[in-house]
Parts: structure tokens; C-alpha cells; sequence
């Protein structure tokens, strides 16, 4: 009556009693078959090999790593790498792998991957990164799968180097550009402010302070000059005054006492050669009263030769007045001042010019302050960009040949690829105990399945679950009473005393 009622424990020990036979005969008989059906499984081999990770060997305070990419982003780039047809196929034809699969090398690839296994080694110690990996392949010839492994490590730790080199390598070729960029930018801005400071010469805040110190000392000379020109000017006065009483009384003094002798030329050269004296020691060569004192010597010199040369008949009256000397002094007096003003008018514009262009650079100077502030930023700011590019291009160039040393991070193969022993599939016990558990699971189904259908009153629970009727007499079991009888007799006598109570 399975399925009708719910059975006790007592109940599944008296099933398993009566039906023990049906569990044992699969539990028995189904292990030794799925053991023998491993022998029909083509044996695989499993072959192993470990690679550790060798961290930097010179330490990051020194040289830092230019390969900033996650250990485990770049062992699933390789993987995918080894694993592409690109890869495998070399190796599926240098080994005739998966012959049975005829030419379909996409079919043979796709095994081939299947049969590749990595495995990363997680450790307990070490914090950061993974200590190594495994790396393994199956293949149904032990010789094969070792020397497939042999050659999967082999990739594995060359495009390790091969990775790392060449990021190393771009990276310096990067920060090589972005250098070169930056050190041209720096001498373009190196240039500009140079000839913005050639340009603005004076205008600048660094010569604010210069400029008003040579202001200061212009306007002192231009002061001085000023002094002395009215000084020069208040000379000639006084000379051209005494000038002019001179000639007064020249002019009404006779005709024949004015005429020159021989000693008053005599004593106006010497008075001109005093002067030239006095002059030749204040001032050069070049300056003009000097000159025309010179040349006024030079005058009387050639007259006096001359009238050495011919001299007047006796008796004979001369035939020109002679100033005095002192007229002609007078005279070249006030020509030298007038050479000296004029001298003492040109320096005071020339004072003044350079005292309009200083001025003028003062008032420029807060403008040309803003644009030499907005280029020396941004020189500064290009000389920092430059300079901080170079440390890394030096950095990274310290990388790349740290890198080509194999002093950087390494995959140094601890066990090489082992020569399996024994097949690593079909695992034979395995099989085994997976067939004791179908013969289990079979053997409790079946049961269920009879117990489910039979619907044969084995109890007193039996009957009150059908009829819901409590029963009044149960006959012993007896093998007598079976045989006799048949099995349809307590069913019979269960229905008669049901329908004697019901009545």
C-alpha cells in the first residue's frame, strides 16, 4: 500500500526485509560492469609542469617596473594567446594530434584547448600576486603529453619575456615622443621670452628700480647741464657787453693809433696760446673753441711770417687798423662760448630724450609686468612638464635594460613536465563506485516502483487506511495457511468481518 499512507521507520525495515534481494543484486553486479567498461575508455595522460614567479630583482625604491599591468589580466592575455589556432596548430602538426579527427584543424584546435589546463597556485603568504601556476595537458600518449606540456611552458615563459620587453620598449618610445614634444615646446618658449625681454628692455619689473635710479641720476645731470648753460649764457652777456664798450672806444680813438705793431701781434698770440693751453687741458682735441683758437694761432703765425718776409719800406704808413688784442680776445671769448653752449644744448637733449624713454618704460612696466608673468608661466609650467617626462623617460629606459637582464619579473620553471606513469583517465575505482551507486539507487527504485503498485493489505494500518474501520480478529501468518489457501484468503476474511462490523 506504498503511496496510501505514510510509512514509519518500522515500515521501510519490514519492506527491506521482504525485498533485500532486489537492492543486492544490482549493488553486486553493477560495479564490476562499470569497472569493466573503463577498460574500453581510451586511457588519457596527464602531464604537469610548475612554473613560479620570480618577483624584481633590483628593488622598486631604485627602478620601478614599466609593466603595470595585473599578473593575472596578463596570465589570461597569454592564455588566450597560446590557446588561439596561431599557437597550436605548429604543435598539433608537429605531434600528430587528434589523427582520427582527419583535417579539421578547427575540431583538432578545440580539443587541443580542452586538453591545455592553468591552474594558478594560491598561497597563503604571500599577500600580493600569485606565487606560480600549472600547467598541464592531457593526451592518450604519455610521451605525447609530456612533450606538449614541454612546449606550452615554453611559450608560456617566452611571451612572459616577450610581453614585458615589448611594453618596456613602447613605453620608452612613448615618453621618448612625448620628450621630444616637450623640449621643442620648451625651447619655443625659451625663445619667446627671451626676445620679449630683448624687446622690453627696462620695461620689466627685474629694471623698474635701475630705471629709477638712472632717471634720478638723468635728471641730476639734466639740472647740472641746465646750471651750466645759464652760467655760459651770463658769460657771453658780460663778454659781448665789454665787447661792444671795447669797440665804442676803438672806434672814436685816431686812425693811425690803431695800427697793429709787431709786439701787440706778438702779445695776442701769446694771450691765444695761453688759452689754447687752458683749454687743451680741460677739454679734447675736438672741441670746437680749442679749434678756432688753434687756428686763430695758426693765422697769426702765417702773418707774422709774412711781414717777416716783407717788411714795410722805411717811412711807408700801414695801411690797415688793428683791433687790440684785447677785442680779439673778447671776440674768441664769446665764439668758445658759443661753441659751449651749443655743446651744453645738445647734451640737455639729449638728457632729455633719455629721460622721456626711461619714463616711458616705467609707465609700460605694470603691461609688460602682466605679459612677461603669463610667459614665464608658462615656461615654468613646460620646464616642469619637461622635466618630470625626463625622469620617466630615464626611469624607463633603467626598465627596458633591467627587463633585457631578466632582472625584472620572471617565470622560472621549478618541475619541468613530468612523463606520466600511469593514465589519468578513466579512473577505474571511479567507475566502480559509481556503479555501486546505481546498483543502490536502482535496486530502491525498483522496490518503490513494486511497493507502489502493490496493493495488497500487509497490516492493521493497511486496513484502517483503506476502509478507515478498526479491525476486530488478525489471523497469524502461517505457510500452511498460504498454501491452501492462497493469498486471496485473508483478503477474504478481512472483507467478510469488515462487512459483519458494518452491518
Amino acid at each position: 500500500m506504498l503511496g496510501h499512507r505514510a510509512l514509519s521507520v518500522e515500515d521501510y525495515v519490514t519492506i527491506l526485509k521482504r525485498k533485500w534481494w532486489i537492492i543486492a543484486i544490482p549493488t553486486l553486479l553493477l560495479p564490476i560492469v562499470g569497472f569493466g567498461i573503463s577498460f574500453l575508455i581510451p586511457p588519457q595522460y596527464l602531464s604537469q609542469a610548475l612554473v613560479l614567479i620570480n618577483q624584481q630583482r633590483v628593488s622598486d625604491e631604485l627602478i620601478k617596473s614599466v609593466v603595470s599591468e595585473d599578473l593575472n589580466s596578463r596570465l589570461a592575455y597569454m592564455k588566450e594567446q597560446i590557446e588561439s589556432r596561431a599557437s597550436l596548430e605548429p604543435i598539433i602538426k608537429k605531434y600528430n594530434l587528434y589523427e582520427s579527427e582527419g583535417s579539421d584543424m578547427d575540431r583538432k584546435v578545440q580539443l587541443a584547448v580542452k586538453a591545455t589546463d592553468i591552474q594558478p597556485i594560491r598561497s597563503d603568504i604571500r599577500s600580493s600576486g600569485l606565487p606560480g601556476f600549472h600547467i598541464s595537458f592531457t593526451a592518450s600518449d604519455p610521451q605525447t603529453a609530456q612533450q606538449v606540456c614541454q612546449e606550452i611552458t615554453s611559450l608560456f615563459t617566452s611571451a612572459n619575456t616577450r610581453m614585458r620587453g615589448a611594453a618596456a620598449q613602447s613605453t620608452v618610445d612613448f615618453l621618448t615622443q612625448q620628450v621630444t614634444a616637450a623640449k621643442a615646446n620648451l625651447d619655443d618658449l625659451d625663445q619667446k621670452l627671451a626676445a620679449f625681454k630683448l624687446q622690453h628692455a627696462g620695461e620689466l619689473p627685474d629694471s623698474s628700480q635701475q630705471s629709477t635710479s638712472i632717471l634720478t641720476s638723468l635728471q641730476a645731470r639734466l639740472d647740472a647741464t641746465t646750471t651750466a648753460l645759464n652760467n655760459l649764457q651770463q658769460n657771453k652777456t658780460m663778454a659781448e657787453s665789454m665787447l661792444a664798450q671795447q669797440e665804442q672806444v676803438f672806434a672814436a680813438q685816431p686812425a693811425n693809433s690803431s695800427l697793429r705793431s709787431p709786439d701787440a701781434t706778438e702779445k695776442e698770440l701769446e694771450n691765444l696760446q695761453a688759452q689754447e693751453s687752458d683749454l687743451s687741458v680741460h677739454y679734447t682735441d675736438d672741441y670746437p673753441a680749442l679749434k678756432q683758437v688753434r687756428a686763430r694761432i695758426a693765422a697769426l703765425q702765417k702773418q707774422m711770417a709774412k711781414q717777416e718776409a716783407a717788411p714795410p719800406a722805411p717811412g711807408a704808413k700801414p695801411a690797415n687798423r688793428v683791433e687790440p688784442a684785447s677785442i680779439a680776445q673778447l671776440r674768441t671769448q664769446i665764439k668758445i662760448l658759443d661753441s659751449a653752449m651749443a655743446q651744453k644744448r645738445q647734451e640737455q637733449e639729449q638728457i632729455n630724450a633719455q629721460i622721456r624713454s626711461y619714463e616711458g618704460k616705467l609707465a609700460a612696466t605694470p603691461m609688460v609686468e602682466g605679459q612677461e608673468k603669463e610667459l614665464t608661466r608658462d615656461y615654468t609650467t613646460s620646464l616642469e612638464n619637461y622635466n618630470a617626462l625626463k625622469s620617466k623617460l630615464d626611469s624607463a629606459t633603467m626598465g627596458v635594460e633591467m627587463e633585457h637582464q631578466q632582472q625584472g619579473e620572471t617565470f622560472a620553471l621549478v618541475d619541468a613536465a613530468n612523463l606520466p606513469e600511469s593514465p589519468n583517465w578513466p579512473k577505474r575505482p571511479l567507475f566502480a563506485v559509481a556503479g555501486l551507486a546505481a546498483g543502490l539507487l536502482l535496486g530502491l527504485g525498483i522496490i518503490a516502483l513494486i511497493e507502489y503498485r502493490d496493493t495488497a493489505l500487509q497490516s492493521e494500518r493497511d486496513v484502517w487506511a483503506f476502509t478507515q474501520l478498526p479491525t476486530l480478529a488478525v489471523i497469524a501468518w502461517t505457510d500452511n495457511a498460504v498454501a491452501t489457501q492462497g493469498p486471496g484468503l485473508v483478503g477474504r476474511m478481512f472483507r467478510k468481518k469488515t462487512a459483519d462490523a458494518a452491518g
